[in-house]
C-alpha cells in the first residue's frame, strides 16, 4: 500500500509494547493493593500488641485459659448484656485503666498482694466483682496487682 502515490504510510502497532503497558499497569496495581495489605496487617498487629499489653504478660494469660473452663475467673469481669468477658490477667494498671474506660467502668481500690514466681510484679492478678457475677455499666471495679 505504500506503493500508491499520494498514500499515506500504512499504521503499524506497536503490540508488543501495548502489552508491556498493560503488564506494568497490572503489576503495578498488585504490588499497591500487597502493599495496602501489610500496613493494615501491620497496624492491627500494634493494635493488637496495644490492646493486650506486653509480650511477656503472654504466659499469665495462658494460666488463665485453664480457669476459665472452670468458670470462675478472678481476672475477668463479664458486663450484662455482652458475652464476651474483659481480661484483666497480665496486664499492668495503665493498660487495666484504658479496659476499664473501653468497657464504661469505674477504678476502685488498687491493693498489691505478693505473687511470688507465679505473676510479673505490676501486673493485674485479681479484680473484684468477678465473672461468673455480671455487673452494669458504670460499676466500679477492684484491682489487686502483683507486689514485686
Amino acid at each position: 500500500m505504500n506503493e500508491f502515490a499520494n498514500s499515506a504510510d500504512a499504521p503499524s502497532v506497536d503490540t508488543v509494547g501495548i502489552v508491556r503497558k498493560t503488564r506494568r499497569k497490572r503489576v503495578t496495581a498488585i504490588a499497591g493493593l500487597a502493599a495496602a495489605l501489610i500496613v493494615a496487617g501491620g497496624g492491627t498487629a500494634l493494635a493488637t500488641a496495644a490492646a493486650n499489653g506486653s509480650h511477656a504478660a503472654k504466659p499469665a494469660a495462658a494460666t488463665t485459659a485453664t480457669s476459665t473452663a472452670t468458670g470462675n475467673d478472678a481476672t475477668n469481669v463479664l458486663l450484662k448484656g455482652s458475652k464476651f468477658p474483659l481480661e484483666f490477667a497480665g496486664l499492668d494498671l495503665d493498660f487495666a485503666k484504658q479496659l476499664l474506660l473501653k468497657g464504661q467502668l469505674k477504678l476502685g481500690t488498687v491493693s498489691k498482694v505478693d505473687c511470688g514466681k507465679n505473676g510479673k510484679p505490676g501486673s493485674v492478678h485479681s479484680v473484684d466483682p468477678h465473672s461468673p457475677k455480671t455487673v452494669s455499666i458504670g460499676a466500679t471495679i477492684n484491682l489487686t496487682l502483683c507486689a514485686g
